[in-house]
């Protein structure tokens, strides 16, 4: 298989890790990422978390509340360069967070990057999703 091919394959496995996240499964992202402490996620709500703990955590704190995910890229466009590799689409479809109906239609960029056990995700980043955002800010208590 083609360096392409292989990110493609890599980029299938993310996605596949990110609906059993987004159907409640913590740990499912561990096998798409590299665990080092560079690696870095800017997800649709905002931010930047760094190092593989906190990405890892990240994700099952939305695993905690999400269920009925079923989200998909389109429009993929994967680069590879050496050891390294980047991939642009667009993320779009639908879960529930807290219970509440979540439609996702944003732009991604994922970045791969080749290691021993294959090619594995270092850097994903989102648009910011003013549909997760507005579940949020119903789930924070009021300010006194």
């Amino acid at each position: 298989m083609s360096a392409e091919g292989d990110v493609r394959e890599a980029s299938e496995k993310f996605y596949a890790a990110l609906n059993r996240m987004g159907n409640g499964e913590k740990g499912a992202m561990s096998d798409a990422w590299s665990h080092g402490p560079t690696v870095t996620a800017m997800h649709p709500i905002g931010g930047r978390t760094t190092g593989w703990d906190a990405v890892r955590d990240s994700f099952d704190q939305v695993a905690g509340m999400a269920a009925d995910a079923k989200i998909g890229l389109n429009d993929q466009f994967i680069q590879v360069l050496g050891d390294m590799a980047y991939e642009l689409g667009v993320e779009h479809g639908e879960f529930k967070m807290a219970g509440h109906h979540v439609s996702l239609e944003h732009r991604v960029t994922n970045i791969y990057k080749r290691e021993a056990g294959g090619w594995k995700l270092i850097h994903h980043h989102t648009d910011t999703s003013p549909g997760m955002l507005d579940v949020l800010s119903r789930l924070q208590p009021p300010s006194a």
